[in-house]
């Protein structure tokens, strides 16, 4: 039997990104909406409760294991937003329409997101993932695994990689954004691969992967 894991999401960078780091375990993951399941309600103000409701959400709907990312960009100078709200910042704001195409509610998040930060001096932000696995939608034990990525804002976004925020993020280390860097970079260091190296671990270990092949829905 193939091994597959449901994706409560739908979108298709974010899907590549994943299944290029969860390679290693020989796992599929097929979208939720390949599924015909529907999005999950994301209400909550923190990133684990949102994660955790979208895949519990598609385990219930695909009848299967499910693992669930819920990330966004915290910025110090502004409290840690927009944080859950990244995806719906400018939405929220009342400045783009909501169910346009993705590319452009991210530039309009981007701009407005720069709009609040002109003229601040605090540049300091980070993306943080939290990656929620579950075996089933009871499951009692989440596999829970979290990552952050340390950075700071520019003026103006700079590179075509990645999306959302990835073009305003200045990664020191590198001397570029998150958007310049060649994806097989950033899939090494990122906040979401971060996330997805300590997930694997605990796959393996509190899933058994490895050990006989036995995967969740064969338990």
């Amino acid at each position: 039997m193939s091994k597959q894991l449901i994706l409560a999401s739908n979108n298709a960078k974010k899907l590549r990104e994943l299944q290029a780091l969860i390679n290693p375990l020989g796992v599929e993951l097929v979208t939720q909406g390949s599924l015909g399941i529907a999005e999950a309600e994301e209400p909550h103000i923190t990133f684990v409760e949102n994660a955790l409701a979208k895949a519990r959400h598609a385990a219930r709907e695909g009848q299967g294991p499910a693992i669930a990312d819920d990330s966004g960009l915290c910025v110090a100078a502004l409290g840690g937003a927009p944080g859950v709200r990244s995806a719906r910042y400018a939405v929220d704001a009342g400045r783009i329409a909501e169910g346009l195409p993705r590319e452009q509610i991210d530039t309009a998040n981007n701009a407005w997101l720069m709009a609040q930060m002109q003229g601040q001096p605090n540049r300091r932000a980070h993306f943080t993932c939290l990656l929620v696995a579950v075996r089933h939608a009871d499951d009692p034990e989440p596999l829970i695994a979290e990552g952050h990525w340390e950075g700071e804002l520019l003026n103006e976004g700079q590179g075509e990689h990645g999306f959302g925020y990835d073009p305003l993020l200045w990664i020191p280390a590198y001397q570029q954004s998150a958007a310049q860097l060649a994806p097989e970079v950033k899939n090494g260091i990122s906040h979401r691969a971060q996330a997805c190296q300590k997930m694997l671990a605990l796959i393996q270990h509190q899933w058994g992967l490895g050990q006989g092949d036995r995967w969740p829905w064969q338990l």
